[in-house]
């Protein structure tokens, strides 16, 4: 036997080990049951893997985001091999690891039941607890299709070999160079149970599965087209520890609860009517109030920061597009055309951009007029698949708090550094705390301009980003095609990440739309443009602080700030007058006068979540004062009535959470 060296690399530790040909990865961590793979000269491999001369190993734990997709992935496949097991006509999709999961898509008869989610989790924890190989072997085209001739979405993928796509989660299966099956073996006498085309690398066990649950069924297209069949998708979700899949299964509990849709119902703030359409919401009175306040805000908050109010249609003739290169790079996120005036295409816009384009370029420009800051609460259509509509967080219709901003090239970097802290400061002041930023760099495949101008705006780009002290997060290949951009990342209350607020460089439109201003010279000079959305959308901005409060807005942006409630008949007149003299000073105060008992009051103003309770008896009514009931339930008693108003105006002035 011949002497093979490796180098196992930890971090930035590196060791050389002198081990004997056939030595596998499994070999070199010996009782690190945490260690589920290795990444071998850069590529995942299998533990079952038999080392070469020179090859660097890292070992990948459990816990790191390799380990978790090869755990769920692995997952997948047991989950998969128990439908087939309890289902033997069920043919195979594709079963990816995702965010916090797995799924594995099936075509069968009839969709699958929870009765029928329970037979295939006992099934699976009796495959776990078997302890199966996972036995990756390599097959030609030809082997393949005949192993899995009664499999013909397997036989599909197998003909799109090399050009899978990670968007649908082909790319699991055959995105590798090679054609690989991988078979679950018995432990004992190493009879096949099952197989699957496969790219792994997998679990070297059933066994190193520690905690799993399946989550839920739903309907699912092919590889993600509307055009071909519909599948039934399972959802699952695995962890390194069985602590770690009840704290998980915690987090969805409450996490649910939080959901804006659910509370868009319970609230009465918003709904989304059949008749109008999937993505497009109505709000309601109570979601105007909340909405209007946000947008209230946010336009002071403009004005005080040098930005102009702009206005622009919801339609446009395709031509615009054409110029500006949304029909060539965006067509499919828009609407189809309407055809009039003649044949003449109109679109309803996806963009802002190119009709703040045309403003800017309505007359001359100065250098003395930059940088010159455009707004707009525009409007936008863009037509998502339905699959992917969820709420006010994923629209067809929805309305951008939109600003374009030209400057010189020498303003550039002084006028990102006060749009990304007036961006920050802004999301700070509706409660959010919790951020990192991302900076999305060039996709080379979709991209319009120069290298040259690219490199100079993503380095820009990551200098502003830098100062503000925060952590900046790589995303490479995730600008938009005219530009780099900075993405603000947020944590809500329970430490979901949502993206907010983007501000991306531009030298490529202002290039297309030839914008030009008068420079000191009196030459004509370029500008630069910078596109920045703030709440990204208000809809979107709306669920995501909806669900961050779990309802409870904080009393500035609540719907009602404080109802009153009387203990008797006798004190609505007292509290109606108190409601009247808090409205004029713009405090949103109403007066349950229903017949209802005070107790039943109390606990129906507790559900809607307003933060304050006005209460009054006999006592206030001769004393002049009145008793605040605090949404945790505490009260305070006895405050006379225009400290009880002055209370409530400065809450709100100071955007206090109570």
């Amino acid at each position: 036997m011949s002497d093979v060296r490796v180098i196992i690399q930890r971090d930035s530790e590196r060791e050389e080990h002198v081990v004997t040909t056939g030595t596998t990865a499994a070999e070199l961590f010996p009782g690190q049951r945490t260690v589920v793979a290795a990444r071998i000269d850069g590529e995942l491999r299998d533990l079952a893997y038999a080392l070469k001369d020179g090859e660097v190993v890292e070992p990948v734990e459990i816990t790191s985001q390799d380990g978790l997709d090869i755990l769920r992935h692995s997952t997948a496949h047991v989950m998969a091999q128990a439908v087939q097991e309890l289902f033997p006509e069920a043919k195979l999709g594709i079963g990816p690891p995702v965010k916090d999961g797995f799924y594995y898509d099936f075509d069968v008869e009839k969709p699958f039941t929870p009765e029928d989610l329970k037979a295939v989790e006992k099934k699976m924890q009796e495959i776990q607890k078997r302890g199966q190989r996972f036995s990756r072997r390599v097959v030609t085209d030809e082997a393949a299709r005949e192993e899995l001739a009664d499999e013909p979405y397997k036989l599909e993928l197998i003909g799109i070999k090399g050009s899978a796509s990670s968007d649908d989660g082909a790319d699991v299966e055959v995105g590798g160079g090679e054609l690989t099956i991988y078979d679950n073996l018995d432990p004992k006498t190493g009879d096949l149970c099952w197989k699957d085309l496969c790219r792994g690398p997998h679990l070297p066990t059933t066994r190193f599965i520690p905690a799993f649950k399946l989550m839920r069924n739903a309907a699912a297209y092919w590889r993600g087209s509307e055009k071909n069949p519909m599948l039934q998708r399972i959802y699952g979700t695995a962890w390194p520890t069985k602590d770690q899949l009840k704290a998980h299964l915690e987090f969805l509990e409450e996490a649910a609860k939080r959901d804006h849709r659910k509370l868009g119902s319970e609230l009465d703030l918003f709904s989304f009517p059949d008749e109008i359409g999937p993505g497009l919401a109505v709000f309601h009175p109570k979601g105007g109030v909340v909405r209007r306040a946000m947008e209230d805000y946010s336009r002071r908050r403009h004005e005080e920061e040098g930005y102009e109010f702009v206005y622009s249609p919801h339609a446009t003739k395709g031509k615009l597009f054409e110029k500006s290169g949304h029909l060539d790079w965006y067509a499919d996120g828009m609407y189809p055309p309407m055809q009039l005036d003649d044949g003449v295409d109109y679109y309803l816009k996806p963009m802002n951009c190119p009709m703040h384009n045309l403003i800017f370029d309505a007359r001359g420009r100065s250098y003395r007029e930059l940088p010159l800051r455009l707004f707009e609460f525009g409007t936008v259509y863009r037509y998502e698949k339905s699959g992917v509509v969820h709420g006010l967080t994923r629209s067809r219709g929805f309305t951008q708090d939109d600003a374009h901003i030209y400057c010189t090239r020498e303003q550039m970097a002084e006028e990102l550094d006060r749009t990304l802290t007036f961006v920050l400061n802004l999301l700070r002041d509706y409660g959010l705390t919790d951020f990192y930023l991302e900076l999305s760099t060039k996709d080379p495949e979709k991209f319009v301009g120069s290298d040259e101008a690219w490199d100079e705006a993503t380095e820009t780009l990551r200098q502003v980003a830098e100062k503000q002290g925060l952590p900046l997060v790589p995303d490479p290949g995730g600008a938009a095609f005219y530009g780099p951009k900075i993405s603000v990342q947020c944590k809500d209350a329970i430490g979901r990440t949502w993206q907010m607020s983007t501000v991306q460089l531009d030298f490529n439109l202002p290039e297309r739309f030839d914008l030009e201003y008068t420079g000191p010279d009196g030459t004509k000079q370029r500008p630069v443009m910078i596109h920045r959305a703030l709440f990204g959308s208000i809809e979107r901005f709306f669920a995501v602080l909806l669900e961050h409060y779990a309802g409870a807005f904080p009393v500035w942006l609540a719907p009602v700030q404080a109802v009153g409630i009387p203990i008797g008949d006798t004190h609505i007149p007292y509290l109606q007058e108190f409601a009247a003299e808090a409205r004029k000073k713009g405090l949103r105060v109403e007066v349950d006068a229903s017949s209802d008992r005070m107790q039943k009051k109390i606990r129906n103003h507790q559900k809607a979540k307003v933060p304050f309770m006005v209460i009054v008896g006999d006592d206030d009514m001769n004393a002049g004062t009145v008793s605040f009931r605090h949404r945790d339930g505490s009260q305070e008693n006895g405050i006379p009535r225009d400290e009880a108003i002055a209370k409530l105006a400065g809450l709100v002035e100071r955007r206090v959470q109570v």
